[in-house]
């Protein structure tokens, strides 16, 4: 029987335990040269990323890098670099977006860019990039350099593509995906691919594991997107409704903005435009996601893109991370009900 995203009624709820146990020990490591690499002379670099990085992440992006090196055998250590560079990345990328976005809540906690300000948290982003480089430099692998560079130009893109989409009705879900695959499954794909790169595996090898982290990362998303329309504040660690009120073309709003009559489309455009976003507005939306099967249809593909990063696991013999790796997709796609 070949794993699948899909359980069987009467057994546990998926968790991420199983990964957070196989990649523990590697992870005491990771922690220590983050918490050694976000020193600086100037004593708000050190308190500002710190404040993100202690706000409660369960390090999925690192803990990536950790499995799929555990997956492949791999006895050595250069990985706890990389996968602390991947971890600045993703808190650098944070930041940027807390303050491009203007949020308030980031896990439950007031954001750095509403504590310490925007310009603040803008450049202490780009001091976690840029020793993001520095460990990559320093493992000395052109090919790990290569994708994890290329990784983060890609998520700028996305960032990109995704403030130029907002507000903008006509966006559709080819579009939509361009955007979630950059923004989000860019560097899931690069995080998992690079613990094949350092522990000198074949290229069909490194293949399996970007084509399994961009698919978790773009199911992952879908899973958020669609939280956004079913959840609280208490269960997204960030205002509900905060796609809404920012214009986000996200799927349930695609998918039930075409599938609605005229009157149900114009709200949807006014809401889009920033013309009706309020507190009742979003309840209609709400509504308006429910009825149409925006929400359910959204998690249908997350469980789509699930099964082909289970699939893409296909090759590697059977082991306990493997079969944590594949309760993790399992997991990000249960977090919705």
């Amino acid at each position: 029987m070949t794993a699948t995203v899909h359980r069987l009624a009467g057994r546990p709820a998926p968790s991420l335990d199983p990964m957070i146990g196989i990649t523990a020990h590697d992870m005491n490591r990771v922690n220590a040269v983050i918490i050694d690499r976000m020193q600086s002379d100037i004593p708000l670099i050190p308190e500002l990323a710190g404040h993100l990085i202690a706000g409660g992440g369960k390090r999925l992006r690192p803990m990536l890098t950790l499995a799929s090196a555990a997956v492949l055998d791999y006895a050595g250590t250069r990985h706890h670099r990389l996968a602390a560079a991947v971890e600045f990345i993703h808190t650098a990328t944070l930041l940027h977006d807390d303050v491009v976005d203007g949020s308030d809540l980031r896990r439950g906690r007031r954001t750095a860019n509403v504590i310490w300000g925007n310009p603040a948290s803008v450049l202490v982003g780009d001091f976690l990039f840029s020793r993001s480089f520095e460990l990559m430099v320093e493992d000395g692998s052109l090919k790990v350099l290569k994708i994890l560079s290329n990784a983060s130009a890609v998520i700028a893109e996305g960032e990109v593509n995704q403030l130029t989409a907002a507000r903008r009705i006509e966006i559709g879900e080819e579009r939509y995906l361009e955007i979630i695959g950059a923004k989000t499954a860019a560097l899931f794909a690069a995080a998992c691919r690079i613990a094949a790169v350092v522990a000198e595996r074949p290229e069909r090898e490194e293949m399996a594991l970007d084509a399994y982290g961009r698919n978790l990362g773009i199911a992952f998303q879908l899973v958020d997107d669609a939280i956004d329309y079913v959840s609280d504040a208490g269960t997204m660690g960030k205002d509900a409704g905060d796609d809404f009120r920012e214009g986000k073309m996200t799927l349930p709003v695609i998918l039930a903005h075409a599938r609605g009559d005229t009157e149900t489309r114009k709200f949807w455009k006014d809401a889009v435009e920033g013309r009706r976003n309020g507190d009742a507005e979003f309840e209609r939306a709400i509504e308006l996601v429910r009825e149409t099967r925006a929400v359910d249809d959204t998690l249908a593909r997350a469980r789509h893109y699930g099964q082909r990063a289970v699939d893409a696991l296909g090759m590697f013999p059977a082991s306990s991370a493997k079969d944590a790796m594949v309760e993790a997709v399992e997991f990000a796609v249960a977090r919705a009900y």
